[in-house]
This record gives C-alpha cells, structure tokens and sequence, in this order.
C-alpha cells in the first residue's frame, strides 16, 4: 500500500519513493538521503526522472543552490520534537534560493506543527495515518496570521484585507507596523 501523506491541504497517495523502496520504473519520481545526492550526484542527474533529497538538520541550504532548478523536492528532517532547524531551512529555501518544487517536512511531524511549518513554506507532510485528518484540519486553524512568514506552502492561504491577499503580503495586524 503506497504512502499516504498531506499535500496542498489534502490527504493523497504518495507518488514519491525513497531510495530504498525504489521498485519500478527507472525514471520514477525518486527521494534521496543528502549522502546519496551528494557521494554520486552525476550519477543521479544523468538517471533522469524527478528527483527529491533531504536534508538533516545540520545540513547547509546552501550547499544545494546550484542543484534547485534540478530538484523537484526538498525534504527536511524533524529527528524529534525540538529540533526546528527545518523551520530555518524552508524559510531559506523559499525565500531566499525562491525554491517553487515540493518542500516535505519528514521525521517528527505532528498534527499541532503542521500549521506553523505551512507558514515557513512547507506544503507536504508525511504523518502517521492515524493523525493525517486531523493535521489537514490543522491548517485552517486559525483565521488571521500577524506575523510575516511565507504562505506559498499554505494550501488555504490565510486572509487578511481581501479574499485575494494572504496575510504575509497584506501586511495587516496590529504587529505589520501599516494601518
């Protein structure tokens, strides 16, 4: 039974496989660990197909800026639940190096994280089965946002002057510093 995981807010079958699941077709949508991207890089580009690695929480963003036009997905690793260096890392990724591919948070990633890693840029999830419902519903739990951040991971962007702007760009809220 394939992986089941949230993505731009709803619950889907992964069509993603790590390295070490890999059955199939020789050009299928494939995950890597940093170490396999990094040791035989090459190797992985000439392979062709989509292709995703993750990062750890120690591994730099930018070591990877000149690979992102060829990466369809960056992951990044939540070894516990009070590692947040992939927080940082989705924020870089997103605005600085303007990454657009899928950013997946893995590891430890629990239905209360899933709204505050959507705004750093994050817009799929791997979670147990069991808490997949109750981390979609997480993303619309609340209705306004004061805090700048980056929504492009948020599936239901929130709202702020109009229907139109997220919160991030509108700038509204008594923190914006703009009436």
């Amino acid at each position: 039974m394939p992986r089941r995981l949230l993505r731009d807010g709803r619950i889907v079958d992964d069509d993603w496989s790590y390295l070490v699941e890999a059955r199939g077709a020789a050009t299928a949508p494939l995950i890597l660990t940093w170490a396999q991207w990094e040791g035989e890089r090459d190797i992985w580009l000439a392979r062709g197909g989509r292709l995703g690695v993750v990062l750890l929480p120690g591994h730099n963003v930018e070591s990877l800026a000149s690979d992102l036009g060829r990466l369809s997905l960056i992951g990044a690793e939540f070894p516990g639940p009070s590692e947040g260096r992939g927080y940082s890392q989705a924020r870089v990724l997103r605005e600085q190096w303007n990454f657009r591919g899928e950013l997946r948070a893995t590891g430890y990633v629990r239905r209360d994280q899933v709204f505050f890693m959507a705004r750093c840029g994050f817009n799929s999830f791997e979670l147990p089965d069991a808490e997949l419902a109750g981390a979609q519903a997480a993303l619309s739990t609340f209705s306004r946002a004061y805090q700048a951040s980056n929504d492009s991971g948020l599936a239901l962007k929130l709202q702020s002057c109009s229907p139109d702007t997220p919160a991030s760009a509108a700038g509204a809220g008594p923190l914006s510093g703009r009436r």
